[in-house]
């Protein structure tokens, strides 16, 4: 980037947003800060926030998106859990929060574009069309949360730290800059359950824990469970039944609150799914080959995609896969590029 820019830059307080925000001042363009408020009550990204800016010398904003982040994210993953889903409200927030509203501020402010301290890369081809690709740091790579990106946002967000194959080089980057949260740990759980207790969060929402049965695929009940919000598909510890061979969740009926567990070969399928799909390339080249990832930590396997009408598609896999979660995201690659991707039904 050699042309002065205005950049506005996600700043959540941690070391990765501070970095990029040092980096591309140091580039010399045009930066402020924006801070996400997410929920009410005292916020230390915030307060970090805005000691690095005052530190960086760059002007910072607060957004305040409590609202926003209560209907579209935290309404959503209550909801979710409620019928028997397992939500991903980290590519759901990317999607709407980071990259929708926060987008609409920085145009707001005039910022031509949108810096995060996501580890990710976009490359922009011969004919200047943006590709998005995993991070040079594999290990930290968040490209699967950002299939939902479309060609008009990609061409106006940067993702400096993508090219960082260590992140011991962005603490060392901060250290040198003196930027006072070089050392802050990295966030490990979903940002409004700091204490990862998932559960107690949904229940003092009004989730129920209404009791029903753990049923075999045949109808046999073998146990009883405190409520469908506190499993998933693939779980196999805390249940507490007495069977001659390990149980996994299979399946969740809301309708009828019983949980449906299994051996572990029940959970393996050959095809699923998937809804509201977003392609950042053209989905006619699926038929190229492509690799899906249908969790954040899945090791990418061949499939074959088919189109369907009304934004749907059906993933069929080369063998088998475990662990297929309805409301979870699957996300389609070609080498490190993302194709898109979609939310499994």
């Amino acid at each position: 980037m050699s042309e002065k820019m205005k950049i506005a830059v996600a700043m959540s307080g941690g070391v990765d947003s501070s970095v990029t925000a040092a980096l591309l001042k140091a580039e010399g363009h045009d930066v402020i800060g924006i801070t996400m408020r997410l929920w009410d009550g005292p916020s230390t990204a915030v307060d970090d926030a805005v000691r690095v800016a005052g530190h960086l010398g760059i002007p910072h904003h607060v957004a305040s998106f409590e609202s926003c982040f209560e209907e579209h994210i935290m309404r959503y993953f209550t909801e979710e859990y409620r019928s028997g889903r397992t939500p991903n409200p980290c590519a759901r927030c990317n999607q709407l929060i980071k990259f929708g509203a926060l987008m609409d501020m920085a145009n707001q402010l005039d910022a031509g574009h949108l810096a995060t301290g996501h580890y990710a890369r976009i490359v922009r081809g011969v004919d200047g069309v943006p590709h998005l690709l995993k991070a040079a740091n594999i290990s930290k790579d968040q490209s699967y949360f950002l299939f939902s990106l479309k060609q008009e946002q990609l061409k106006r967000i940067l993702f400096p730290l993508g090219e960082v194959k260590d992140k011991s080089e962005v603490r060392r980057v901060a250290a040198d800059m003196g930027i006072a949260v070089a050392e802050k740990h990295d966030s490990q759980d979903i940002c409004f359950i700091p204490d990862g207790d998932y559960i107690a969060f949904l229940e003092r929402r009004g989730v129920s824990p209404v009791s029903g049965d753990f049923l075999l695929a045949d109808g046999r009940i073998v146990g009883h469970h405190k409520g469908i919000h506190c499993y998933t598909v693939g779980q196999r510890r805390g249940m507490g039944i007495a069977w001659s061979e390990p149980l996994h969740v299979i399946s969740m009926d809301a309708e009828s609150g019983n949980v449906i567990v299994g051996p572990e070969p029940q959970l393996y399928r050959d095809s699923f799914f998937i809804s509201d799909c977003n392609w950042i390339q053209s989905p006619d080249q699926l038929d190229q080959g492509v690799q899906c990832k249908i969790r954040y930590r899945h090791r990418p396997v061949s499939c074959q995609v088919t189109i369907l009408a009304g934004e749907r598609a059906e993933v069929r896999f080369q063998s088998p896969e475990k662990g297929v979660t309805p409301g979870q995201v699957a996300v389609f690659y070609r080498g490190d590029e993302v194709v898109g991707g979609g939310w499994i039904e």
